[in-house]
């Protein structure tokens, strides 16, 4: 595979009283770099997902890590071949992963935080219950071994999944993951603050236990879903088999668009009866404005969904 860019996904749960103030200095710092991606900041701390050159990424972890309260930023990199993200953008929040509970505060206590290489005998305990804290569609398309599905299509829904199907004194251990680890902060966390005792969460996700796990000894099954032009990265974290219905953002293979239901840039088989004929007619006037732009040889950056 060409190595073409570097990928960096990172987060960091930490105060940072002046997240408005960095909000253009981030910015400036990264459009002068040629980086590419979406950085969110807040009270709570930063998350984001950027691509560019390994010299300019490697510059910005630095550029993050010269402020102490960042020096300890998570991050995680795999590679593509084309630009993943059009534009760069840094945005102002109230959360960098959005759960509606703004008493849960990570930077204060968390999970246990497992490694990917003591991962498999974490959750090879039979008492312990594996849950993919994960929206659905993420869920379908690859997982580990055992894992049970939050059915969520929303992160915000996960506190009401817990609510409605976990109890403290039923459930005595509990191991958690996601894509990258933030999210697992935050239900780890919530989890905690619900009676729970022993809540483990996967150190870095997903992509880090990829990373470093080899297949062979693996418990992964299928692909991970990213939130790029990915869509999806197999083992070797390259580009998967997967694309993306614009209409609905679920993961389809090959397969699901020979379906009847499925119109480039308009529906798929998952959508198809969930949007309305206003809808899908805008749909597919944004796509007849992406063929006309590849025939000019221009970009077609998107619309604001």
């Amino acid at each position: 595979m060409i190595k073409s860019f570097v990928v960096v996904a990172m987060y960091k749960f930490v105060r940072l009283n002046n997240y408005k103030t960095m909000q253009p200095i981030l910015l400036s710092f990264c459009q002068k770099r040629q980086i590419f991606g979406t950085i969110l900041l807040a009270e709570e701390g930063i998350n984001g997902t950027v691509a560019g050159s390994r010299q300019n990424l490697d510059d910005l972890l630095t550029f993050l890590k010269g402020d102490s309260r960042l020096s300890a930023v998570e991050y995680k990199v795999s590679y593509s071949e084309d630009l993943p993200f059009h534009r760069m953008k840094v945005k102002l929040k109230k959360e960098i992963v959005t759960m509606g509970q703004p008493n849960i505060k990570p930077s204060d206590r968390t999970g246990l935080r497992i490694q990917p290489k003591q991962w498999n005998e974490i959750i090879s305990d039979p008492d312990v219950l594996l849950i993919d804290v994960r929206n659905q569609y993420e869920f379908q398309i690859g997982s580990f071994k055992g894992a049970t599905a939050s059915g969520i299509t929303n992160f915000r829904e996960f506190p009401d999944f817990v609510d409605n199907n976990l109890e403290p004194q039923n459930t005595k251990k509990i191991a958690m993951f996601c894509t990258g680890g933030i999210r697992c902060e935050k239900a780890s966390t919530y989890m905690l603050e619900q009676g729970f005792e022993e809540v483990y969460q996967l150190n870095g996700g997903i992509l880090k236990y990829l990373e470093e796990i080899e297949r062979d000894e693996s418990f992964w099954e299928g692909e991970c879903f990213v939130f790029d032009r990915r869509i999806s990265v197999d083992y070797q974290l390259a580009k998967g088999n997967f694309e993306q219905c614009f209409a609905c953002r679920s993961p389809i293979t090959a397969d699901d668009m020979k379906s009847k239901d499925y119109e480039e840039g308009v529906s798929c088989l998952y959508c198809i009866n969930k949007t309305t004929a206003e809808q899908r007619a805008a749909f597919k006037e944004r796509q007849r404005q992406v063929r006309l732009a590849k025939q000019r040889n221009q970009k077609h950056v998107g619309v604001k969904m």
